[in-house]
């Protein structure tokens, strides 16, 4: 599956709302799930808990879900987003990452 038709198929579960409210929704629905996601790896590291990857993939998932809503609310599809990623992190690390190259960046 490509990261387009992911998107179309996920927001078959979206509701139909203005643009300016998917926004909103994706925002807050970003911000939960990023929340759930650190939460259980600080259980992980702090808690002595073991690593339940199915619940990480799990929000990982409702990330993604939450990223084509917005791409959506932006008019632009999810692999439109990813390609934009890349190419902002190819123009950052043009040789690949290292600590030099994060501290030597500079962003334009």
């Amino acid at each position: 599956m490509n990261l387009d038709e992911y998107q179309r198929l996920a927001l078959r579960t979206a509701r139909d709302l203005p643009a300016e409210e998917r926004l909103l929704n994706a925002a807050l629905g970003l911000s939960g799930e990023a929340g759930e996601f650190a939460d259980s790896v600080k259980k992980l590291r702090f808690h002595g808990h073991t690593l339940d990857q199915e619940e990480l993939l799990k929000e990982l998932g409702d990330l993604l879900w939450y990223t084509a809503l917005a791409a959506n609310a932006l008019g632009v599809p999810l692999s439109d987003v990813a390609k934009r990623n890349i190419a902002k992190l190819s123009n950052r690390y043009p040789n690949g990452f290292s600590e030099q190259a994060s501290r030597d960046r500079i962003d334009l």
